[in-house]
């Protein structure tokens, strides 16, 4: 019952944060570890809360228009092939490896997002032209994809970067193929790790209906300063995450 005390309320949390500017995996990771559950089993079980989660989001930002389908299509299809590679890379690699990965990825991610203030706030489109897009979305799809299989922490963020930095996209088309790539990868990594058997399902269902809640109120809100509420609120578990590595 810990167990469900310590992820639930952080889950719900992850799934907010990640529905309004991606990262939610800082949030939702770390506490299935704090609940003392081994790493492999975390990230697979972190993955059927946070698809839950994603699919609720992904709808909403379909409902209201921010999905473009010809892209977000041929970005999905890459993201499965690149989850598929990453998660059985995953499966391949010591419990040592993976707490490795958390002390040196982690920083960096937590650093995009705090140092991007702009991050989820512009909404001009420049213009860029519909295959360059489409290119761009596509190999960031594969490579993000990819990670996302392997460990998954800040995935929406990087996506969310690279698709407005360098696709040029307005932040909510961003926003909605960045749910519909992450989606994606989302469900080609839970299969790798149910077949493997590294998946709670009681704890995963559990904890995918508070995700579902966090996706659902986050995207329903257009909150102006929101990334200055997720700043401080990555920045906090990252302590917490150091500490328990540390101690543990």
């Amino acid at each position: 019952m810990h167990q469900y005390l310590i992820v639930c309320p952080l889950v719900f949390l992850a799934g907010f944060v990640d529905s309004i500017a991606g990262g939610g995996g800082l949030i939702s990771l770390p506490a299935y570890l704090a609940a003392g559950i081994p790493p492999h089993f975390a990230i697979g079980t972190n993955k059927l809360g946070s698809t839950m989660g994603t699919v609720i989001s992904t709808a909403r930002y379909a409902k209201g228009g921010y999905i473009k389908a010809k892209l977000s299509l041929s970005a999905a299809l890459l993201a499965v092939a690149g989850s598929v590679i990453g998660a059985h890379l995953s499966m391949l690699a010591s419990e040592r490896v993976l707490k490795g990965m958390m002390l040196a990825v982690l920083p960096v991610v937590a650093f995009y997002v705090l140092r991007n203030k702009n991050l989820g706030e512009r909404e001009e489109d420049k213009g860029l032209p519909e295959k360059k897009m489409i290119l761009i979305s596509m190999c960031a799809a594969l490579v993000i994809g990819c990670y996302d299989g392997f460990y998954g922490p800040g995935t929406g963020t990087f996506l969310l970067l690279i698709l407005t930095g360098l696709a040029k996209m307005d932040v909510r088309s961003a926003s909605g193929t960045t749910k519909v790539i992450n989606l994606s990868s989302n469900i080609a990594a839970l299969v790798t790790f149910l077949i493997n058997g590294k998946v709670l399902i009681p704890l995963g269902l559990a904890s995918g209906l508070f995700c579902i809640a966090g996706h659902y109120i986050g995207s329903g809100l257009v909150v102006k300063n929101g990334l200055k509420v997720v700043r401080p609120v990555v920045f906090v578990v990252l302590l917490c995450l150091f500490v328990k590595i540390i101690k543990g």
